[in-house]
């Protein structure tokens, strides 16, 4: 595990690169993306930072709330702390950042939601690896099976072999992103970010059988549920839209 890189008098925090790299990525797919659309490439830019400034927002604001308890004496230095960044609060702010954005461009349609689901499922695969080398804690429960690992250096050490469960999500979503790609032509407008969300939900769900989140309801954690509602949100949609006719995209 390395959580930082020690470069003369700079530090840098490996999370902090995969979280860069992942909205790289995720930019220069959105302008691949809109080239093929016929739009401007550099709004990619835009989309980007609409949605960091929104995510890191909506992280920290989802950390805060749901570690008030061992925050609250020190709630301002937590806010601007680079500590406790979650993912669903971020998604939900960033989500927030990007419709801003498309409001103010004249975008807002359901076609943006199509725009962005490859390059979510590819920034989240990103940003796994990050969690990887810098053991933050995001890793499963005790195993010893063949590629179990221990984070003895990680940023929450552990000397147990674990389930490598980012490594897991990084392949899965990885295989997502690359599906969602292959498939942006092939659908009417909104039919891939369902896909998006019944796949995404899955992984999530499935995931977290084997991390060490604490159960919250009816012995799933708060990230399987939110991952129920992911998949029954894109399934209804899905099927609602099966239900006006084909999901196919007609011919050019």
């Amino acid at each position: 595990m390395q959580p930082e890189i020690h470069l003369g008098p700079l530090t840098l925090q490996t999370f902090g690169i995969a979280f860069a790299m992942a909205f790289l990525a995720a930019g220069a797919l959105v302008a691949r993306r809109l080239g093929e659309l016929g739009k401007p490439t550099d709004w990619a830019y835009e989309i980007i930072l609409a949605a960091l400034a929104g995510g890191i927002v909506g992280a920290r604001v989802d950390f805060i709330a749901e570690n008030y308890s061992s925050v609250k004496d020190d709630v301002l230095g937590n806010i601007f702390s680079g500590a406790g960044l979650v993912w669903y609060g971020g998604a939900i702010g960033g989500a927030i950042g990007v419709t801003l954005w498309a409001w103010r461009r004249g975008m807002l349609s359901v076609a943006l939601l199509d725009l962005c689901a490859a390059p979510l499922a590819l920034g989240y695969a990103i940003g796994r690896i990050g969690c990887q080398v810098s053991g933050d804690g995001d890793y499963g429960k005790a195993w010893d099976g063949p590629w179990a690992m221990a984070y003895p250096h990680g940023t929450k050490p552990i000397d147990t072999t674990v389930h490598p469960t980012p490594i897991y999500e990084t392949l899965a979503m990885g295989m997502v992103a690359y599906l969602l790609w292959r498939l942006r032509d092939r659908y009417r407008a909104g039919v891939l970010f369902c896909i998006y969300l019944i796949l995404a939900g899955t992984e999530r769900f499935a995931v977290e059988f084997i991390r060490r989140n604490d159960h919250v309801l009816v012995g799933l954690t708060q990230a399987q549920l939110i991952s129920l509602g992911m998949i029954a949100a894109g399934g209804a949609w899905l099927a609602v839209k099966a239900s006006r006719g084909t999901l196919a995209r007609a011919p050019a």
